[in-house]
């Protein structure tokens, strides 16, 4: 084992474990970034294609909010059993979240592809964009099975303590996702299907990576068969419905955003908004997927130590998780408020685009720094297998951003759309730290129970 989670110095562990999450999903945002990227400099087309991939941005990211509905819903109930010595139910809880983000994966591709153009038409494609979005959409939902397979179990790596193998798995698929968008995008002149189809193949190698080393001997827990019950998978879902609510709930507000923009910047604007909020839309993931790689990846520390029954180290991690959190996010706002031309030069040359992109990544990074607290009491109490506490705090973050998201336009125009991320950043983080200053001493000082299968 890379690291021992119950008895390392917190300190060094939670380094070892943060630093190769963080840097796994900051490499994962390349998926998305490298894909805009050549997409947004396609000869001629560019502007619009980049605009059809970014209204299937987040109906994409929510398809894959199931792997972390599994993921992470059945990590720290594993983590939990491990600190508590019991490798059997552990085990018994791999093998019943490999069946059903099987199970799922493939369902969730065939009722997509059935649905895919009412989807994209809902969702912010317009008459000149929904051909750009029907190629990319379509070809990606052929890979859904590797995508969620190399997302979700991925999370059963991390929990044992190789994060250094997470992070390797989703390396690999960013890395061939780099070297063959060119290729397919320009080489074969397959366009935004091109995109596509290099994130499928990446998408594989990544799945074949995460399966081998699960089904080989090097976990202590690895993937077996049989074992299957119901009550163990409707555990898994409830422990997991937060994160997968959280992404899910993020997913729509881009998918309003997007409407929003289309509708209130008319045939004059709307694209062009469209495009810019896409830009900016990754710059934010730059922000929010590592931020999330800090805190869910250090979620199996928590989650351990609770199973152990050891509070003090619990505390001690999460001040350094806080502190991680905060410098990451500081570092982001600083380049965001100060150099946002520089990220948004890679996605086009338009100078339209170009500056509204730049308008809307300083708005929605004013509040970024804050959000590092918020991501830290919410995956801390999932981590700990406590959704009573995180899944209302997430709840009331996506209220506070659709109130001023649907308000704001009508009074000011479409730009003023992106002014609702801030705003929720600020709010939520307060109302996130008065309940965690309430409970959490509360919360470890009890012995740590560990939940029986």
């Amino acid at each position: 084992m890379e690291n021992d989670l119950g008895r390392d110095p917190i300190p060094q562990l939670v380094l070892r474990i943060a630093i190769p999450s963080m840097l796994a999903q900051f490499v994962s945002v390349l998926y998305s970034v490298v894909d805009r990227m050549y997409i947004g400099n396609i000869a001629q087309v560019g502007k619009l294609a980049l605009a059809g991939a970014g209204v299937c941005g987040p109906i994409v990211t929510m398809i894959g909010s199931v792997a972390f509905l599994v993921g992470i819903g059945g990590s720290p109930l594993m983590s939990i059993r491990m600190g508590a010595g019991d490798l059997k139910a552990a085990r018994k809880i791999l093998a019943n979240c490999f069946l059903l983000l099987s199970g799922l994966s493939v369902v969730l591709m065939l009722l997509a592809l059935a649905t895919r153009k009412q989807a994209l038409l809902l969702f912010g494609a317009s008459d000149t964009t929904l051909p750009y979005a029907m190629q990319y959409y379509t070809v990606y939902l052929l890979g859904t099975p590797f995508a969620l397979l190399s997302t979700g179990m991925n999370q059963f790596i991390i929990c044992q303590g190789f994060a250094k193998k997470g992070m390797q798995s989703v390396m690999l698929g960013a890395v061939l996702n780099i070297l063959l968008d060119p290729v397919f995008i320009f080489g074969f002149k397959m366009n935004v299907a091109g995109a596509a189809l290099a994130t499928i193949l990446s998408q594989m190698g990544s799945c074949a990576f995460v399966l081998y080393f699960l089904f080989s001997k090097k976990p202590a827990v690895r993937i077996t068969f049989g074992e299957y019950d119901w009550k163990t998978m409707g555990k898994v879902m409830a422990m997991g419905f937060t994160p997968f609510m959280i992404i899910a709930f993020d997913n729509v507000m881009i998918i309003a955003l997007n409407a929003l923009l289309q509708k209130y910047g008319g045939l004059e604007q709307g694209d062009l908004l469209v495009a810019a909020a896409t830009i900016a839309q990754s710059f934010m993931l730059v922000v929010t997927m590592p931020l999330g790689g800090i805190t869910g990846g250090t979620g199996s520390i928590l989650g351990f130590n609770y199973g152990a029954g050891q509070p003090k180290r619990i505390l001690q991690a999460q001040k350094f998780i806080l502190l991680l959190s905060i410098g990451y996010t500081a570092l982001l706002f600083v380049i965001g408020q100060t150099v946002p031309q520089l990220f948004v030069g890679i996605f086009t040359q338009d100078a339209q685009v170009a500056d509204l992109a730049v308008q809307a990544i300083r708005i929605t990074t004013m509040g970024i720094i804050p959000l590092g607290l918020q991501y830290m009491i919410v995956d801390g109490f999932t981590g700990m297998g406590m959704m009573q506490y995180s899944l209302p705090l997430s709840f009331f973050r996506k209220l506070v951003y659709f109130i001023p998201l649907f308000v704001l336009p009508a009074l000011f125009g479409g730009v003023a759309t992106f002014y609702a991320e801030p705003i929720s950043d600020f709010v939520a983080p307060l109302v996130s730290l008065a309940l965690y200053w309430n409970r959490i001493k509360w919360i470890v000082g009890d012995k740590a129970q560990t939940c029986k299968t």
